[in-house]
């Protein structure tokens, strides 16, 4: 099969389309014919050397969705020709609220989806909604769990509560906003563009900001108050904001710090509110099996940027380089 590996981490241009071979299937394994794939901020890091416990060689890519090509002689529940898509939390354990030290992503160390066929265990795959296409599918898994369980599961996110998601635009904080509308809560949004604030509206946000402003987040709660639930992947000085604005019992989810550290912040702040800050990655098995079932209740469709051809995926982590997408970035492969 050919498959993208990376070898070096001298950024996107590292990768190298090569003919690689699938592997021996094991028992509880099944090998699928990759459809459709999409990027995460994650690939573009790796490609710089700039994640957690880095192992090359590695073929990249965490999301993906296609059709079950072979299975396992202990597979139960799938066979030959199933459409699904894949959970990215590899080993993720028996517990929900926390992960296991064995726990790893899909896509470094393990083989990822930028190739045409992928071998993985079958816990790790699960029917693809019938509602999707192959990209808005393959859209779906490692920033969607993560928006969920970080509102669900680590927000504890209730009707009505007034949910504040800054940075709008990357894959996790768009599911944020449709999760949180969909759930019945009131999400405000923040962004530097007035285009991005725009199209969130448009997707059920109450309101939005520009945080280039000096005092956008006076503005925030002059208008609206103070908010129950933050998700933040954004970190470094804003952060003491998020602070600020946050009501009394309330909570920030931080799932991301794509701007660093978090300078000077005050304690009195967080604890003369009572609130909580939480930490969430990825999310469990059970909780990926929860997500697709409530994008299947709500119909939810990924928002999709760009989609790019398999000879294109240096271009496409070009594109995410960037940043400047609104929405997932897509590979068609099969």
């Amino acid at each position: 099969m050919k498959a993208y590996i990376l070898r070096d981490t001298k950024g996107p241009e590292s990768l190298k389309l090569e003919n690689v071979e699938i592997g021996t299937l094991d028992r509880n394994e099944v090998v699928v014919k990759i459809k459709a794939a999409s990027l995460n901020r994650r690939d573009y890091f790796i490609t710089h050397g700039m994640y957690p416990g880095m192992k090359l060689d590695a073929i990249l890519g965490s999301d993906g969705a296609g059709v079950i090509e072979a299975v396992g002689e202990a597979v139960k529940g799938f066979s030959v020709g199933d459409e699904v898509i894949m959970n990215p939390s590899l080993n993720w354990g028996d517990r929900d609220d926390i992960n296991s030290e064995e726990f790893t992503v899909l896509g470094m160390p393990s083989n990822g989806t930028f190739a045409e066929y992928l071998k993985l265990p079958v816990e790790n795959v699960y029917k693809k909604p019938v509602y999707l296409s192959w990209e808005e599918a393959a859209a779906i898994p490692l920033a969607a769990l993560t928006a969920y369980r970080s509102l669900i599961t680590r927000g504890q996110l209730q009707k009505n509560d007034v949910v504040l998601i800054p940075g709008i635009g990357s894959g996790v904080a768009l599911y944020a906003l449709q999760i949180a509308v969909a759930f019945g809560a009131k999400v405000i949004v923040t962004s530097s563009s007035e285009e991005k604030i725009a199209k969130a509206i448009e997707l059920g946000a109450i309101a939005g900001f520009n945080y280039r402003e000096n005092d956008w987040y006076k503005k925030l709660r002059k208008e609206f108050g103070l908010v129950n639930l933050t998700i933040d992947g954004v970190g470094g000085e804003s952060f003491n904001r998020l602070i600020e604005l946050t009501a009394q019992g309330g909570r920030i989810v931080s799932y991301g710090a794509t701007n660093g550290p978090v300078p000077q912040t005050v304690l009195p702040k967080v604890f003369f509110k009572n609130m909580d800050i939480r930490g969430t990655t990825m999310g469990s098995p059970r909780e990926f099996e929860q997500m697709v079932a409530f994008f299947e209740q709500h119909k939810i469709k990924p928002i999709l940027d760009q989609s790019f051809e398999f000879v294109d995926v240096i271009s496409a982590l070009q594109k995410m380089g960037e940043g400047n997408n609104f929405g997932k970035i897509t590979i068609k492969i099969g």
